[in-house]
């Protein structure tokens, strides 16, 4: 089993060797195309042809080593069944963000970070960057199974309509790699973001970080690797301060408390366990304890942490934010907790987007990142509302046979 998991690993590394090329600057979209630009657009859709083949046969192989780990059970195959009708039922909503995804000439694909697999990110920027843009740095969610950059295109799309660069950082998933895998990724990817974001237009000194679901965890993991890091005086490439606020989007933050939760839900304990790197590590990779044990000088580097969730989340209850939080305001740190009542695991993410109009989830990001912007938001008051990208009764079908 580890030989078929290491051979998928190696497979992809080969796959992305061909790619592994960073991508220029964001070009002003009022200069003229220089020479031989169509012919390097052209090479670089024909890579991304390439690229996306090789992604699918190597999808295929480790889907084939995942279901060796599923075996047949209940639970998951039921959960898979609602997420394809659930993937059908919203797939009209989806075409539209996946032909701005692969077409629109202010989304970055696939920029190189790293050295390992899935070492790549997506940057969704503003037509007008004629000043430095605020930065979201976004991990997004999965079940440390099937996330990918791409699944932050809705929420890339909307912020950078509202003068937000938004960097969709990709990691490996289990079974290529395991959560300290998919932590040491995030956190080169926030490295990368940090440290290069200036020549995409971005401004440095705004740099949010967030995650949703698994990427919630796998975000908050890494910011607290890196408090601990900095203040024990231990090498590091990016700084927890230069992060303006976090924000956990539907998170979990106490393994221990999340196993059996899970293991009902058709995530089996045994494979939790494996993706968790065994029980002995579920305390390292649980935010809420390490803050719990964490000296002073650890918590005062922690930036402003905004801890989002829906009151009907079944897939992760809204009580692990809220103890989180908890947690956070007792040892010191600046936290805050918003509840959406009503709301399930995808309505804040997808459901609501899609449906148009008003976004909680949105005006509330943009409460924080533009509090001291006055222009900023009256730029965004003045914004047209965000268009209905999928019938009403699709959404509340989809919502009914939803496995989250």
């Amino acid at each position: 089993m580890r030989a078929s998991v290491e051979e998928a690993g190696a497979l992809l590394a080969r796959s992305d060797s061909a790619g592994r090329r960073r991508r220029s600057p964001v070009q002003s979209a009022s200069s003229p195309p220089r020479p031989g630009t169509l012919r390097r657009q052209s090479s670089s859709f024909r890579e991304d042809v390439g690229h996306a083949a090789s992604e699918t046969y190597l999808v295929s192989r480790l889907t084939f080593t995942l279901l060796q780990y599923l075996g047949i059970g209940y639970r998951w195959m039921s959960q898979l069944l609602a997420l394809t009708i659930y993937a059908i039922l919203l797939m009209p909503g989806f075409i539209q963000v996946g032909y701005y995804y692969f077409f629109s000439n202010q989304v970055r694909r696939s920029i190189v970070y790293g050295d390992q697999p899935r070492n790549r990110l997506d940057l969704y920027i503003p037509e007008d960057n004629s000043r430095p843009c605020p930065v979201v740095a976004f991990v997004t969610g999965g079940a440390w199974i099937i996330g990918y950059k791409a699944w932050g295109a809705l929420l890339g799309r909307r912020l950078a309509e509202r003068g937000i660069i938004v960097a969709c950082i990709d990691y490996r998933n289990f079974p290529q790699g395991t959560i300290g895998d998919m932590v040491n990724d995030a956190s080169q990817g926030i490295s990368f973001v940090c440290n290069n974001i200036a020549d995409y237009g971005g401004d440095p000194n705004q740099i949010y970080l967030m995650g949703q679901s698994a990427g919630a965890h796998i975000s908050a993991c890494a910011l607290m690797e890196q408090a601990v890091k900095e203040s024990a005086g231990r090498p590091v490439s990016w700084s927890v301060t230069q992060i303006k606020a976090y924000f956990g989007l539907s998170g979990g933050y106490n393994i221990h408390s999340l196993v059996d939760h899970f293991h009902e839900r058709g995530l089996y304990r045994s494979i939790f366990l494996s993706i968790m790197e065994g029980e002995e590590s579920l305390s390292r990779y649980s935010p809420e304890i390490i803050a719990k044990t964490s000296s002073a000088e650890t918590i005062a580097l922690l930036p402003l942490i905004v801890l989002m969730h829906g009151t009907e989340d079944y897939s992760i209850p809204s009580s692990a934010s809220r103890t989180f939080v908890d947690v956070l305001q007792q040892v010191g740190a600046p936290a805050k907790l918003l509840l959406y009542e009503g709301k399930t695991h995808t309505d804040i993410f997808l459901q609501d987007p899609l449906r148009g109009g008003r976004d909680p989830l949105l005006e509330d990001l943009l409460s924080v990142i533009y509090a001291d912007d006055t222009i900023a938001r009256q730029k965004i008051a003045l914004a047209p509302t965000p268009r209905r990208l999928v019938f009403e009764w699709q959404l509340k079908l989809a919502r009914q046979i939803s496995p989250f």
